[in-house]
């Protein structure tokens, strides 16, 4: 079987990033190729945080002068039990233990870590080096997002931040992010974000469908055929690519076979946005828009956006054009467009 592949890598300091010990007055140096494996998994999409027993403003000032100190999420440096800070990094990041690593020099906090905490995998400071050639810190895909998501996290670590001390409405606060939402033509480089959508969203997929690789990349060559990407962003940071739309086009009508959203933007109305921006732009072009829905156990609320969108099941001629749906799919046509409240979103796409 293939290794569950590590999402976090938490590492000791002393003797382990560097060589010395920080409190006993050592000046320490960076230990071979320990920038490089930082580096590499970074790009893979692999984050990083540090467990260390040390003085927190010493050894944060240290890794800023080795000029590591971006890398690293959620530090953990001070006295307490490394399962301890190993298990709150993981929580916070809402990884399970499996998906996490841990990197020391010293034996017994290896096996303190070991004992505590079974499921997180544990490699000697020798082997840090070489980490990045080890199955389970080698992703099978990487996406466009993955190497983006340390800037993500980190981004909605301020975010998050800034939203507990808001003293206000959350329209208020909404606005105040400077939302911006793209959607543009999917492109080959998008399609490993797009499947994985597809197959990983679920209270935000219209259709509950999973559209493979493969499948993709036949419809980017169709002319008949749009795939569609919304990326969003604010004055934090990126979100990433958080939705993405199928649509099929007819004469006279537009069938919009897949709509999935994160749900990591479902409190931003993200959806909304979406499904605003398209209706008008079918609109435009004289088309009738027609949506695929088929209800499953958690997508309520995309039946719930469709419906508040002006979509309806009724009876409606444009559907001949349309070939049949698969089992329990349903065909909603919008009827008329419901005029939304402003939106606290700014929308810029790169189609016409």
């Amino acid at each position: 079987m293939e290794p569950v592949t590590v999402k976090c890598l938490v590492w000791d300091l002393d003797n382990t990033v560097w060589e010395g010990t920080l409190l006993e007055g050592d000046e320490p140096r960076l230990r071979p190729g320990v920038r490089e494996t930082v580096e590499e998994l970074d790009a893979r999409g692999i984050l990083h945080s540090v467990a260390s027993r040390n003085d927190h403003e010493m050894a944060w000032a240290q890794l800023e002068k080795l000029g590591l100190a971006d890398y690293f999420v959620l530090p953990r440096i001070g006295f307490g039990r490394k399962s301890d800070a190993v298990r709150e990094i993981a929580a916070e990041l809402s990884f399970a233990l499996g998906a996490m690593a841990f990197v020391d020099d010293q034996p017994a906090e290896r096996a303190e870590v070991a004992y505590h905490l079974p499921e997180v995998r544990c490699y000697t400071h020798e082997q840090a080096a070489a980490l990045s050639g080890l199955p389970e810190f080698t992703p099978a895909v990487v996406t466009s997002d993955s190497r983006r998501r340390r800037a993500m996290y980190q981004a909605s670590f301020r975010r998050d931040a800034v939203r507990a001390a808001f003293d206000g409405p959350d329209e208020e606060f909404l606005r105040s992010l400077e939302l911006r939402v793209r959607i543009a033509a999917g492109s080959p480089g998008d399609l490993d974000r797009v499947e994985e959508l597809t197959r990983r969203t679920s209270q935000m997929n219209a259709t509950g469908v999973h559209y493979s690789d493969a499948a993709l990349r036949e419809l980017l060559d169709d002319p008949a055929h749009e795939v569609l990407v919304t990326s969003i962003d604010d004055r934090f940071g990126p979100y990433g690519a958080v939705g993405v739309m199928l649509v099929e086009k007819h004469p006279g009508a537009w069938h919009l076979r897949l709509l999935a959203t994160s749900c990591r933007v479902v409190s931003l109305g993200a959806g909304a946005v979406i499904i605003n921006w398209l209706t008008d732009r079918a609109a435009r072009a004289g088309a009738h828009l027609i949506a695929d829905f088929r209800r499953t156990p958690r997508n309520r609320m995309m039946e719930i956006a469709y419906r508040f969108a002006g979509f309806t099941d009724d009876d409606c001629a444009c559907r001949a054009a349309i070939r049949p749906g698969d089992d329990g799919i349903e065909r909603l046509h919008l009827v008329a467009a419901r005029q939304d409240p402003p939106s606290t979103m700014r929308l810029e796409t790169a189609l016409r």
